[in-house]
């Protein structure tokens, strides 16, 4: 199973930009979907935005034209490029990587240990 490590978040000010990284400790050829989650203060962990093996993308409703993921199966990390962002973009971004099988090996979900985002002036 893959573990997940974040890299990227910061403070930054309203309008402005942000990329997270999330790179696995193996290949993610096999993962069918990856994705990035955010939970604020007293929210539940919501979807940001998803890719899978083959590149589709879907994109909660929220980021669509400011969020861009993008993932490497060769350097296997997903990004997500976050431009124009809003106070309330302000969260904990987890990354996720699908339940996938490799072989005769089958593994779970994979998370992130998360990356603080806040956006403030």
């Amino acid at each position: 199973q893959v573990q997940l490590v974040e890299s990227g978040g910061g403070l930054v000010q309203p309008g402005g930009s942000l990329r997270l990284s999330c790179a696995a400790s193996g290949s993610i050829a096999s993962i069918p979907a990856m994705g990035w989650y955010r939970q604020a203060p007293g929210n539940q962990r919501e979807l940001v935005a998803t890719v899978t093996s083959g590149g589709s993308t879907f994109y909660e409703d929220s980021v669509k034209g400011r969020f861009t993921i993008s993932r490497s199966n060769v350097q296997n990390t997903v990004a997500l490029q976050m431009n124009s962002l809003k106070p309330e973009d302000t969260a904990v971004y987890y990354c996720k990587a699908d339940p996938y099988c490799s072989g005769d090996v089958c593994y779970g979900v994979s998370w992130g240990q998360g990356a603080q985002v806040t956006v403030s002036a």
